[in-house]
């Protein structure tokens, strides 16, 4: 017995067509979650770039110098896209006061802008998402479905030759250990990028909705609110009530 017996070469060649299904089933799965993983990891770089620029509209002289600070890669911006729905909100809410929405306050008009807005954002950066999630779940099953197919081959193999020799068994028991370790190997990275992505994203939508809450204060009252609003007062409690 020579060291190609255990070569993924000979492995291949001695598998069956259920044995390249698995494989290759692996191998694309494998190459989904890294796609997915390189994709929205740039993006989410690109996204933290974009929250800190977010910063310099509230340092801007006019609107239209805050919406120009928000201009670069306008159209991926969700800060951008939300402070341009926004604007367009107020202006359309004035102007169409005899539409059906002009019996909302303004208000109430902008924050279903916004939250329609956020909630497009949060569609996008989830997008792709899903495939990390299947992935991560399933490829250990296809794997151990490998592994198992690989260890009636070799069953098969000592029953054919009436004997466990080891150049029966070898093969196939190689094959079901590699199989074992290439479901782990692609699920193990789709689920480390699945989190890693969910928590990035988690944190670029904290700071949109903080940015949202700013400028629903903005242009509904005309100026930025404070953490603690000066006209904001606890619940009395019964005693003070009394």
């Amino acid at each position: 017995m020579n060291e190609s017996t255990f070569s993924f070469g000979h492995i291949w060649a001695q598998g069956d067509s259920v044995s390249h299904g698995v494989a290759i089933i692996l191998l694309l799965m494998s190459l989904a979650s890294w796609s997915v993983i390189l994709v929205k990891a740039w993006s989410l770089v690109r996204l933290r770039r974009m929250s800190a620029s977010a910063k310099q509209f509230w340092h801007a002289t006019s609107m239209d110098a805050g919406m120009a600070a928000l201009a670069p890669n306008s159209a991926e911006n969700p800060f951008h896209d939300l402070a341009s729905r926004s604007t367009e909100a107020v202006a359309h809410h004035v102007t169409h006061q005899d539409e059906l929405h002009g019996v909302l306050n303004l208000n109430d008009w902008l924050t279903s802008t916004m939250r329609q807005s956020i909630d497009d954002s949060t569609g996008r950066m989830q997008g792709g998402l899903s495939i990390l999630a299947s992935v991560g779940a399933t490829a250990p099953f296809i794997g151990l479905f490998g592994t198992v197919w690989g260890i009636y081959h070799a069953l098969m193999g000592i029953g054919a030759a009436g004997q466990a020799t080891l150049d029966k068994v070898a093969g196939p028991v190689g094959e079901s250990l590699v199989m074992t370790a290439g479901g782990l190997a692609v699920a193990i990275p789709a689920v480390l990028g699945y989190n890693a992505l969910v928590r990035g994203n988690k944190e670029i939508l904290a700071r949109l909705k903080h940015f949202a809450h700013d400028l629903h204060a903005f242009l509904v009252t005309g100026g930025k609110v404070r953490k603690n609003p000066a006209n904001i007062h606890p619940l009395p409690t019964r005693k003070e009530a009394k």
